[in-house]
């Protein structure tokens, strides 16, 4: 029973995004189109909880396995799940790439999604349905653990996603978080939050935006912007957010 609480332990807390070190990097091209990736990278979370597993637990095969695969979301799914989705779902699922690298005894555990966004209304859609994206199953084959059913599932690191509220434009890019669903986000995972800082895991959360002209206007205090104007680079702390939602905001008209 024992064994069994400390993987599940292991499990739980890998399963949100308040327990791993979060980058959001956007990259805009002078013809509008826009590469997005969402990096989760858990290898400290892992680290720490290794620390408190046994020998015999680090030696079940839940804890050896290794990946390191990159798959495109649409052609990896199958086709009963192909014939569900609108022509916009598919469209963004053959935009976007899954990269898992995943190591546990040398603590690494690193997920990133890739999507290529063709135009502005195109990089607001996906950003409004990342987290609703009805690919949970292909993330989960992807990630989990073979022998443990109750094992990590990427789909739960995009939980929360749905809380902010986007306007993209050929000349601007405003994000805001919708305090109310932020709200609903930390009661479903105030035990998670509470556990990590109580194991003295951060919580970074790095944005980077790259434009191709220079940026005119950034509302947010705490953005930085680079020399040429070109870049804007957010650095935060969930524990900061939580405090103060709006530490998110952005306006960046460009």
């Amino acid at each position: 029973m024992k064994k069994l609480y400390y993987l599940l332990l292991f499990f739980i807390v890998l399963c949100f995004s308040s327990c791993v070190d979060i980058e959001e990097k956007y990259d805009f091209k002078a013809d509008g189109s826009c590469n997005v990736v969402y990096g989760f990278d858990m290898s400290s979370a892992v680290s720490v909880l290794m620390n408190l597993m046994t020998d015999s637990i680090k030696s079940t095969p839940q804890f050896s396995i290794v990946k390191d695969t990159t798959l495109n979301f649409y052609s990896a799914l199958p086709d009963s799940t192909q014939q569900k989705m609108t022509v916009e779902e598919a469209d963004m699922a053959k935009s976007s790439n899954l990269s898992v690298k995943m190591n546990l005894p040398k603590n690494i555990m690193k997920i990133a999604i890739n999507h290529h966004a063709k135009s502005p209304a195109d990089l607001q859609y996906y950003l409004q349905h990342l987290s609703k994206i009805s690919m949970s199953s292909q993330l989960s084959g992807v990630t989990k653990t073979d022998k443990n059913p109750k094992g990590f599932d990427a789909q739960q690191l995009l939980a929360g996603e749905d809380y902010y509220l986007y306007e993209v434009t050929p000349h601007k890019f405003y994000r805001i978080i919708d305090k109310a669903k932020f709200n609903a986000f930390l009661k479903r995972t105030s035990s998670t939050f509470a556990m990590a800082k109580a194991m003295l895991i951060d919580m970074p959360y790095k944005v980077v935006l790259n434009f191709a002209k220079p940026i005119k206007k950034v509302n947010n205090p705490k953005a930085i912007l680079s020399a040429d104007r070109k870049r804007v680079t957010l650095i935060t702390n969930m524990d900061d957010v939580i405090k103060n939602p709006s530490v998110m905001n952005l306006k960046i008209d460009y």
